[in-house]
């Protein structure tokens, strides 16, 4: 069997509309943010890599090559976590959402062919997707809401540079404008970029050991600040407004 490619690095526009249009239509299609990460993001490999290793953990981290996926779906792993840590609130944000690290490795798998490609920026690549959901809890940014995932994108194009991050994220502040007839959404959006810029490089980190510090005194050390206009939207718009994708689901189900 043929080793699977790393893929083109040629930034597809076209496929990248009709994927956040899906997305904005609903935003539970995670697929479809694969898809625009695949078709923007460009070959951004070498850069991240080479930073990589300019970090205290990262020459170790690349030797290793560990497979965060795996590692986050490690049931042994996940109880090892004393309370008040990052670690014990990602298992609870588990626990809460149904979300699995297995289960969105497998939605990135856009190709189907379900094979790892073992080169070390693939595997940086996968590194960045794995910790998606460990930002969430470190910014306080919901995962099942669609202001919440816009925002993460604006922080997550701030730290990585990828111009999906930014897409998406400028595609769904636009949208709320119309949608929630109000600017909130998108200032928590902007916000969640400008905090992004403001905090420490998080993809240097050694996820296995930041799970086991208290939350608190990670978000202090890493600069994480608190999302003050994110709160704020979310008070005055409510949950509906705050998660008008998913709300656009919900009508298009009931009218069926």
């Amino acid at each position: 069997m043929a080793e699977p490619q790393m893929p083109s690095m040629k930034r597809d526009w076209i496929a990248a509309f009709r994927a956040l249009r899906k997305l904005l239509a609903n935003g539970d299609d995670t697929t479809q943010v694969f898809v625009i990460m695949r078709s923007l993001n460009g070959n951004q490999g070498p850069g991240h890599f080479a930073r990589l290793m300019k970090t205290p953990h990262g020459p170790r981290l690349a030797y290793d090559r560990v497979e965060l996926a795996e590692r986050f779906s490690d049931p042994a792993f996940l109880a090892s976590f004393a309370p008040g840590t990052l670690g014990a609130a990602y298992r609870q944000f588990l626990a809460d959402t149904g979300y699995t690290a297995a289960g969105l490795a497998d939605i990135s798998d856009i190709d189907g062919h379900g094979a790892v490609i073992r080169h070390p920026y693939a595997w940086f690549g996968r590194r960045t997707r794995d910790v998606h959901d460990i930002w969430h809890v470190l910014t306080g940014y919901k995962a099942d809401e669609t202001m919440g995932e816009a925002a993460l994108v604006a922080f997550s194009f701030a730290q990585t540079g990828g111009l999906g991050w930014a897409f998406i994220g400028a595609g769904a502040a636009l949208k709320s404008i119309r949608e929630v007839r109000s600017t909130l959404f998108a200032k928590a959006v902007v916000e969640g970029y400008r905090n992004g810029r403001r905090a420490a490089w998080l993809m240097g980190e050694d996820y296995e050991a930041l799970l086991h510090e208290p939350l608190d005194l990670a978000r202090q050390r890493l600069g994480i600040r608190e999302p003050v206009a994110y709160r704020h939207a979310q008070a005055v718009l409510g949950a509906e407004l705050a998660s008008y994708a998913s709300a656009q689901k919900l009508r298009a189900a009931a009218l069926a």
